[in-house]
């Protein structure tokens, strides 16, 4: 265990992609060497083998036009011509006895094989061996072959030249092939690098990334796919988070305006009742006014919490078949007289059932806050249209929602569903700017959504879409 803690290896990918490199270039570096090894060592042997062949051939030839004479003489001068020490030859009877030889001296080690001998007598052509002779680094090739009737030639030639060959080969291909390992370790790290730059600087960045410094991005570098898109993802996400960041400062500031009146018309109303003022009623009315108060604060704190519960999937879990369109009828009952008080038409076009799989009181209480957002932001007279349609097509519920008022501008639009937003010209209007983020929550809990569109100073349409099933919209 101690050698194992030294041998500690980093554990970096760029390491281990460098180490797989280089091991995996060792492994065909080895296998190419066996093969090319191989391959020279088979060429170089049936090179040898043919031109032993070939002799045999020649000796057979001079045995059946000049005699056996003339094939000692043939033999002994081509080991003479050639050197003793590279080649030598014996003549045989068929019983293996051999009649005639060069030079032996040098190759006294080398016998005669019975063995190859019966074999030529069966009927073989030619029997080769290859043998390695004690105390010498070189190795021999024997040819056995039938020259003539009852005469067999042993033609051996030693493979000093090839075994050479073979050594040259592996230390020039060793050399090689440390220099190229080497490289391609240098390589691979290179490479290594190179492609892991662009999770590098993805790295860089979360590590720089501050709740101030929210708006740096990872560069798109343009030179690895993966790479570049797994940036392209990373800023997407910084995008989420900053939009969130934004959204929830946004919303604290809010908070803080619309929390900072109550608070201090609370906090003014107590001291006046500290101070003691001479007449009951007085006390009666300013305990009144700071219990009205607090009921403000409270249902603003109730909506935020039921938003919350909403957008975290709490609550509606008790679904049932509703008629979407009853919930509407409902809600123009509700608030057909504030508008008529305001000099509105409210006008109703629904099916008779309009049904969906949800929860009634949630979404009683979307409708609600849509039609009650008309009439705030529709100046007298003014006209407010509500209708509901059923497209079987795409298997969607559609409630529109759509007045002539104020309109929103197009800047405020993308943000009309946050939480606590409000436009200037609508700060006189009491609400809390919850209405609705509620509504979307609601419609997101049943699988819906909201849309709006509007032009300011012409009025505004919400629509309410909702899956027949519950599911979610396709």
């Amino acid at each position: 265990m101690p050698f194992a803690g030294m041998l500690k290896l980093p554990r970096t990918l760029s390491f281990r992609l460098t180490l797989w490199y280089g091991v995996i270039f060792s492994l065909l570096s080895c296998m190419a060497f066996v093969f090319f090894y191989v391959l020279i060592s088979t060429h170089l042997r049936q090179r040898l083998d043919s031109r032993l062949s070939e002799k045999i051939s020649e000796f057979g030839a001079i045995y059946n036009i000049q005699g056996l004479e003339e094939v000692k003489a043939a033999a002994l001068l081509e080991s003479q011509a050639a050197g003793e020490k590279k080649i030598f030859f014996r003549l045989l009877y068929a019983s293996g006895v051999a009649f005639s030889s060069s030079n032996m001296s040098y190759w006294k080690e080398i016998g005669i094989n019975r063995r190859a001998v019966n074999r030529l007598v069966k009927g073989h052509s030619r029997v080769y061996e290859t043998l390695a002779i004690p105390g010498r680094p070189d190795r021999v090739r024997i040819v056995y072959g039938i020259i003539g009737r009852g005469v067999v030639a042993q033609l051996g030639y030693s493979m000093e030249n090839d075994t050479a060959f073979i050594g040259i080969f592996k230390k020039i291909f060793l050399v090689t092939m440390s220099v190229l390992i080497l490289t391609a370790v240098l390589v691979g790290w290179f490479m290594a690098r190179r492609a892991l730059s662009g999770v590098e600087a993805v790295t860089r960045t979360a590590q720089q990334i501050s709740e101030s410094e929210l708006g740096r991005r990872v560069p798109i570098m343009a030179r690895h796919e993966e790479i570049d898109q797994l940036a392209l993802t990373f800023n997407q996400m910084l995008d989420r988070i900053e939009k969130l960041v934004v959204g929830i400062r946004e919303m604290g500031d809010n908070i803080a305006h619309d929390l900072k009146s109550p608070v201090a018309r609370i906090r003014g109303m107590a001291e006046l009742s500290i101070s003691g003022a001479p007449d009951g009623g007085g006390d009666l009315t300013l305990a009144g006014n700071t219990i009205e108060e607090c009921d403000r604060l409270l249902d603003m704190i109730n909506t935020m919490l039921f938003i919350s519960k909403t957008d975290a999937g709490a609550g509606g879990d008790a679904l049932e078949p509703v008629n979407l369109a009853d919930v509407v009828r409902g809600a123009v009952a509700l608030f057909g007289p504030l508008a008529e008080d305001k000099g509105l038409a409210l006008t109703c076009d629904v099916p008779e059932t309009l049904m969906v799989q949800g929860d009634l009181k949630m979404l009683q209480r979307a409708m609600a806050n849509l039609v009650d957002n008309a009439i705030k932001y529709t100046p007298a007279p003014g006209n407010i249209d509500i209708r509901g349609v059923h497209d079987k097509g795409i298997e969607k519920i559609n409630i529109f929602v759509k007045d002539d008022g104020i309109g929103i501008g197009a800047g405020d639009l993308p943000r009309i569903f946050a939480r606590f937003f409000r436009c200037d010209q609508s700060r006189a209007t009491g609400g809390y700017g919850l209405g609705l983020s509620l509504a979307r929550a609601i419609a997101t809990a049943h699988g819906g959504e909201i849309n709006a569109e509007s032009t300011l100073g012409k009025g505004s349409t919400f629509t309410l879409c909702l899956p027949p099933d519950g599911k979610t919209l396709k």
